[in-house]
């Protein structure tokens, strides 16, 4: 099963969801903001693509942040800040299984999901 993962608030989830529906694609959908998200995924997540590519650092809640936070950022750092603030998670996130995509890029969920 597909998941996508994100707030559903957030005009880029939007998107997302509206293209998976336009295309007819069955999606499973989890608001970390509301269910939460394991740590483990997070460490999974930042594995794969890298805790820069995963950790939204262009949003509202990780410019607020103490200097102190936003400096010496590793994996584990990383992972914690997005543990506490979901918000922080760029997104979405979508997971096809085989893959995990960050961000929206209709032609890269296309490749993905031919």
């Amino acid at each position: 099963m597909i998941t996508l993962y994100g707030i559903k608030a957030c005009d880029t989830m939007k998107k997302a969801r509206v293209w998976l529906e336009e295309q007819g694609i069955e999606y499973q959908f989890h608001d970390y903001r509301k269910e939460g998200i394991d740590a483990d995924q997070l460490r999974a997540w930042c594995d794969e693509h890298g805790w820069e590519t995963v950790l939204n650092r262009q949003g509202t809640t990780f410019r607020k942040l103490d200097d102190a936070d936003k400096e010496a950022i590793d994996t584990s750092k990383a992972v914690g800040l997005m543990q506490a603030n979901p918000s922080m998670i760029k997104r979405p996130v979508l997971d096809t299984g085989s893959q995990r995509l960050v961000g929206f890029k209709p032609d890269q969920y296309a490749a993905a999901l031919k």
